[in-house]
């Protein structure tokens, strides 16, 4: 579970992140040469108090990534006391004595950081963020603060306040979402009672709310202590100045109690148990198997993570041939391990179409189980396998806070921050023979949970002999939580130092923000080229963006660009979909094709050392498309399914019925690319053709590559395709948007336990000069993360939402300003009113201080701006399609600097203030639409979802 609510989540792809593969090759491609010499360099020492730092320096950037992870997470908690891991990632964002009151978050918003996160899992919890790297000593303060001068700062009246965030939180990703109790239901039979991981990290609600503070002040200090702790620093900095600031931070927090590793606890099941749920916001059945496998990292982990990506994904995996192509029983299938600490499962999930048996889903699978045993797993498949896993390590450590967190994962899982070369040589020591016999010992007629997720009143679809699972709902009930005085300030004794931590440290010296050099060329055929070389890891990621996508579609048959996408996926003139398949994984590569709104795309990545066979395999795709009539069968089928479940999701509902109201009947831009049931049914082969043959051309497009590739060597390679492709004129719409008026619009979905709230209108396109004041003025507003006007009232100050903000996002020809978020159903009124008092008073509460924080935060958080491969990319694509220079961050400085209090309100004025705009709620109508007649802001207007 990541804190952050908007903002991407900084996920590591470990060495064993899953990858497509399929049964066996059928033409001759010379695989990659992977190689286990891979290093992260870095050094580690320990503190007295038992502090484990470990620092690896890396000067690509100008920026520093500092982590805290704790070895606790959810199994260090006893039943009917759980969820207090997951409670203290956010407590420990609030306030420590030093830092005062948000003073985390607040500093966050003014150093340029990424913004100050945590994430909790069943076996450790840890804290992070990214910063300029002359806020390094403001962090390791801050990070002492919070570890050594926080807990007297909790409170009776802070607890409460955080408990209701938790609650909206598990409503948000659990109770409102169709599947969320799956899980639960999962790990409930899979493991005995009493287990640690027979419960979920979050916890339930009855014991969030019978939680007392000396259970929450017992637990810090049992697990939150330096001998629990692993420090990484990793980026731009000096590590002799860094090793005596950590001792000068750190140094005197006194070591807790001493911590043992926790025992493995492996599990097995004596028989099989079959369960059934009815969700309310299901629209298809879902079946889900799983069985108790290993903990991470175990030697039988390696083959058992080659097993599942085996089973379940490539155009010849077994359970892929069965279920999906040739007894069309659904249009995906998932298989993978859930491996931690202490024990590990592997978990089949599949969403079956509407009406489907889950019986016939499990006859299916047992069929596929049957052709594995009978044919194996070929030689190519492995090394299909080991080349993705191969980027998709690289991948993970394309910014200092991936390497960070691999290097503090393995120092948590396998006691060793350079396991990394083991981790690959285990890896690639794989045989056919490791994966046969981990899936007899496993997986093959093995008691395994089976739980079945089926629509309200449909449960003769579930599996045969299924029982009812125990699955506690929330009744929400108006009033029902005490209200929360956002001004109250907590008393407590402070803690005593030996240095004065009262004064937030200086910044070092100044870090300049390096924007890349940018090589620009032209293809014979006139696409424009954008480039950058980088070194950093062997990969290279390349993207040829073509304008127009959704937007030459016409309203009576949406859909059409995004199934042309799909099946230029699946197979070319000469290929079959699994010829193309094998030859592009064998190649450690990935090639997808896709539609948006404003364009239709072709993303690359791949091993540097194989990129001429794999645009090779593009400009063959993109020139030859195989136009398979089957395939077109089972595309139908699946965009059919993923429209039938956005059917009942409340976030989906939220955000089709804004579009709607934004654009108007009569504008494309107000409809799904995914089409409607009626449209896809309708849309044929010839379609597709014919939106190939007349919007697909170099006229309308621009290429763009990042990565260890040079000038000269990608334009020889790119050539090629260039000669082959001549350009036609194409010309690319822009349907004019006619918004429905201002007011409140209600789409009731029943027993809904949040609304989820979409307010907006529309704005100014990115080449406007008010796009970029317009994204200064709403950093304060709602863009600023946790520092921001909106999340500090409705989620720190009321704990009404889990998350909530705003952004201004445009494109050549037009923006939109929208505010989104998901609030407890039952405070649906005060919070639309709360929204709309923020609205109404910011211009004229707008202050200085606002200015420069916001000031502050803009232009020292383009340090970071370009870490990443993929914002490198992004800066290409923003040059291409705006016209901007590569140093266009430098004109938002300047604009930045130049801003006024005046300008700021000027701005909010014209495309902030709420009686300009549509407000979409989506919940429970029987509860919650009296209380908005009541506000006073207008009749609500009833919107139908369809």
């Amino acid at each position: 579970m990541f804190r952050n609510f908007f903002g991407p989540a900084a996920l590591v792809v470990s060495v064993l992140g899953l990858v497509a593969c399929d049964r066996s090759g059928t033409e001759s491609v010379a695989p990659p040469q992977p190689s286990s010499d891979f290093v992260i360099d870095y050094d580690e020492f320990q503190l007295d108090n038992g502090l484990q730092v470990i620092f690896h320096v890396d000067r690509s950037d100008p920026v520093v990534a500092v982590s805290l992870t704790a070895h606790v997470g959810s199994a260090r908690e006893k039943e009917g006391r759980t969820g207090f891991a997951h409670l203290f990632e956010h407590l420990l964002f609030l306030e420590s004595e030093n830092l005062g009151r948000g003073g985390l978050d607040a500093m966050s918003a003014r150093i340029g950081g990424s913004g100050a996160n945590g994430s909790t899992s069943r076996d450790v919890t840890n804290y992070y963020q990214t910063v300029p790297k002359d806020a390094l000593e403001k962090m390791l303060w801050a990070e002492a603060d919070k570890l050594g001068w926080f807990i007297n700062t909790v409170t009776e009246p802070v607890l409460a306040k955080e408990k209701q965030v938790v609650k909206n939180e598990k409503r948000q990703s659990y109770d409102n979402r169709p599947y969320g109790h799956a899980q639960y239901v999962i790990d409930r039979n899979l493991y005995p009672e009493g287990h640690p991981y027979s419960w979920q990290v979050i916890g339930s609600l009855e014991d969030l709310d019978n939680a007392t503070l000396d259970d929450v002040k017992t637990f810090f200090r049992r697990w939150y202590v330096p001998n629990n702790v692993t420090l990484v620093v990793a980026g731009d900095f000096d590590p002799q100045q860094a090793k005596a600031l950590v001792q000068k931070y750190f140094g005197e927090i006194p070591a807790g109690e001493a911590i043992e590793r926790a025992p493995k606890q492996l599990v097995t099941l004596k028989e099989t148990k079959r369960r059934f749920y009815e969700d309310n916001f299901a629209r298809e059945p879902q079946l889900t198997l799983a069985w108790p496998t290993v903990p991470r990292y175990s030697e039988d982990s390696y083959p058992l993570a080659v097993l599942t990506e085996y089973l379940s994904d490539g155009k010849r995996a077994p359970l892929y041939r069965v279920l999906v192509e040739d007894e069309q029983l659904t249009s995906n299938v998932a298989m993978g391990a859930y491996e931690s600490e202490l024990a590990g499962q592997v978990q089949l999930e599949v969403q079956a179409f509407s009406g489907r048996d889950l019986d016939a889903v499990y006859a299916g699978i047992q069929k596929a189980f049957s052709l594995f045993e009978k044919e194996g797993i070929a030689e190519q498949d492995l090394e299909r396998i080991k080349a993705g896993q191969e980027v998709a390590f690289y991948n993970s450590l394309s910014s200092v806070l991936g390497k960070g967190f691999q290097l503090a994962q393995y120092q948590m899982y396998a006691d060793d921050p350079g396991y990394v070369s083991e981790d690959i040589e285990r890896l690639l020591a794989v045989t056919a023979e490791d994966v046969k016999r981990v899936y007899q010992k496993y997986i093959a007629d093995k008691p395994f949970v089976a739980v079945s997720f089926v629509p309200k009143g449909e449960q003769a679809l579930a599996l045969a002999d299924s029982t009812a699972a125990q699955v506690v709902e929330e009744q929400i009930v108006n009033g029902a939580e005490d209200a929360v005085d956002p001004s109250a300030q907590a008393e407590y004794q402070k803690t005593s130092s030996k240095i004065d931590r009262s004064v937030e440290p200086a910044y070092g010296a100044p870090a300049q923000t390096a924007v890349p050099d940018v090589w620009q060329s032209e293809l014979s055929n006139g696409i424009a080229v954008y480039g950058i070389e980088n070194s950093e890891v062997p990969t290279v990621n390349f993207s040829l963006v073509i304008d127009g996508g959704q937007l030459q579609e016409s309203i009576d048959k949406t859909g059409v660009a995004n199934l042309a996408a799909m099946l230029m996926e699946r197979g070319t003139k000469n290929r079959t979909p699994e010829e193309l398949e094998t030859a592009i994984q064998i190649l450690g590569a990935d090639i997808s094709v896709s539609a948006a709104q404003d364009a239709f795309r072709f993303d690359v990545t791949t091993l540097a050392r194989n990129f001429n066979e794999v645009f090779a395999l593009l400009q063959e795709m993109l020139l030859e498309p195989r136009w398979d009539e089957k395939e077109l069968v089972l595309a139908k089928k699946s965009v059919t399914s993923q429209i039938k479940r956005a059917e009942a999701e409340p976030n989906a509902i939220a955000s089709k019925t804004f579009a709607r109201l934004l654009h108007g009947d009569d504008s494309i831009r107000g409809y799904s690319g995914l089409g409607t049931e009626e449209s896809v049914a309708a849309i044929t082969m010839d379609d597709l053709k014919a939106y190939y043959a007349q919007y697909l051309s170099p006229s309308v497009a621009r290429a763009h590559v990042v990565g260890d590739i040079s000038q000269k060597d990608f334009l020889a390679a790119a050539e090629s395709l260039a000669k082959q492709w001549p350009a036609k004129p194409v010309k690319v719409p822009d349907p004019k948007s006619e918004p429905a008026k201002p007011g409140i619009y209600f789409v009731d979905v029943p027993d809904s336990k949040q609304s989820v709230l979409r307010i907006g209108r529309l704005a100014m396109p990115a080449v406007s000069d008010d796009y970029y004041p317009a994204v200064f003025t709403n950093y304060i507003l709602g863009g600023g993360g946790f520092a921001s006007r909106l999340m500090q009232e409705l989620r720190e100050g009321k704990g009404y939402t889990y998350g909530i903000g705003s952004s201004v996002s445009s494109d050549k020809t037009g923006g939109r300003f929208a505010i989104g978020s998901g609030v407890r159903a039952n405070v649906t009124a005060e919070s639309v009113q709360l929204i709309d008092d923020i609205l109404e008073d910011y211009p004229s509460t707008y202050t200085e201080a606002d200015l420069e924080n916001s000031r502050s935060y803009l232009v020292r958080a383009n340090t970071r701006a370009f870490e990443t491969a993929g914002a490198k990319l992004g800066l290409l694509e923003k040059m291409s399609e705006f016209g901007w220079p590569a140093d266009y961050v430098r004109k938002h400085e300047a604009i930045a600097k130049a801003m006024t209090v005046e300008k700021v309100q000027k701005i909010a004025d014209e495309y902030m203030q709420p009686d300009s705009m549509i407000w979409v709620v989506v919940g429970d109508r029987a509860t919650q639409l009296e209380r908005l007649q009541k506000l006073g802001l207008g009749e609500p207007t009833l919107v139908k979802n369809d």
